[in-house]
């Protein structure tokens, strides 16, 4: 596969960097995605036989797939060479050990056994090279009695960190079920952030750093505000059903073709007025049962009813043309195939276009930080060790001695 042209140069901001990532599924591979995103040259390790196991989840029928796009893959992966190494095979390791001597940066999701048992732990690769910088992705936090517990999102981050529940109905029903990789992306990210902070102290001090970011404390900083109130209120903080909610003006309503708007009027009252006439219902306003926010309060479920029923008497249309100038905070609740072709995330350059080499569109999700306005240059993931020569070249292995490691089966 190959992109399309880049119009705009890739943002230098982590160029002449590398990273050594031995990693699979999404967590730590996102943040390798980032740092590759950000200019930094990511070689991803996999397993000569089996690579990343997440290659498979399409194929496997798991998940949906179409054409020659294995999207599980490409997102978490774009951009980077892959190496296939068995680092279980000890001229493997050596190989290992070889790439990280000349890299800045190794991430691992690895559990702290499997790292100890084949020697990538922080002090066998910090004996190669003392001033590489350590990132390590954990589920449940590298103290504490389960630090040896592995950890996927949707149980250390949806459940255990208590986003699950956040979301759970009041009456006890079932939670929503987490979108794919909802969590790891969320915590792919805080590793790239910290493996640039641990970058900038390095340059400035010469000090390296062990990167720390797990799973279940990712949840808990996403899920602050109610983690805080809770320790200081003694109990979870209330839930509202839509249909009383504190504020009816920060509130979901349905319209007559079954879409839905949001509505974020922190300020109700400086905006109730326009509201109520842009949406036909100049009585609301001079309503003594809603004439400011401790009124609605007071007979929310009152005032969210009358709203309900106005947005339900028209199309989504027609409420787009009436709120179109609104300075009140609101919109439309897009599904994933709307945000794919929206306007103002092509015009943000945030769904960069590549091609597969039988001329296949398709778009990757870019990181969410631009430099100097400028979309990152995503590029497509790697195909399986599809960067075994090129990169053991570059670190000085000559074509025999590559062709005798593949025979060993160290190596793809």
């Amino acid at each position: 596969m190959t992109t399309e042209a880049v119009t705009k140069q890739n943002s230098p901001i982590l160029d002449g960097i590398r990273v050594v990532e031995l990693a699979a599924w999404t967590f730590v591979p996102s943040a390798g995605a980032v740092l590759a995103d950000w200019g930094a040259d990511v070689i991803k390790i996999e397993h000569p036989e089996t690579g990343d196991p997440q290659r498979g989840l399409i194929s496997s029928g798991v998940v949906a797939g179409a054409g020659a796009v294995n999207h599980f893959v490409e997102q978490p992966n774009r951009g980077k060479r892959s190496v296939g190494v068995d680092v279980a095979n000890p001229d493997g390791l050596e190989v290992l050990y070889t790439l990280v001597e000349s890299a800045d940066v190794f991430i691992t999701n690895l559990l702290p056994d499997s790292r100890r048992r084949l020697g990538v732990d922080v002090e066998d690769i910090r004996a190669r090279n003392p001033r590489i910088v350590y990132g390590r992705g954990h589920g449940y936090g590298s103290k504490g009695d389960e630090a040896e517990r592995g950890g996927f999102d949707l149980a250390a981050y949806w459940s255990r960190g208590g986003i699950g529940d956040a979301y759970a109905p009041s009456g006890g029903d079932f939670p929503p079920a987490q979108r794919p990789a909802f969590g790891d992306l969320f915590g792919g990210f805080a590793i790239a952030s910290g493996v640039v902070g641990a970058l900038l102290r390095r340059e400035r001090t010469g000090e390296p750093a062990v990167v720390d970011v797990s799973l279940l404390g990712s949840a808990l900083w996403q899920l602050s505000p109610d983690v805080v109130a809770a320790g200081i209120i003694g109990r979870p903080v209330p839930k509202f059903d839509l249909e009383d909610m504190p504020n009816p003006v920060a509130n979901l309503y349905r319209t007559a073709d079954g879409r839905f708007l949001s509505f974020v009027l922190l300020q109700a009252d400086r905006f109730w007025p326009d509201l109520c006439a842009r949406i036909g219902r100049p009585d609301l306003i001079t309503d003594e049962r809603f004439g400011d926010a401790r009124a609605r309060f007071g007979n929310r479920r009152e005032c969210i009813a009358e709203l309900r029923s106005t947005f339900e008497s028209q199309p989504l249309v027609h409420w787009e043309e009436q709120l179109r100038g609104f300075d009140g905070v609101w919109d439309v609740l897009r599904d994933a195939r709307e945000v794919h072709d929206d306007p103002q995330v092509v015009a943000n350059g945030y769904l960069p276009r590549l091609r597969t080499d039988d001329g296949t569109a398709f778009a990757l999700v870019d990181s969410p930080v631009q430099f100097d306005e400028r979309p990152n240059a995503s590029r497509r993931a790697p195909e399986h060790g599809e960067h075994t020569d090129a990169v053991l070249l570059e670190a000085g292995y000559d074509h025999d001695k590559i062709i005798a490691l593949k025979e060993s089966g160290a190596i793809l």
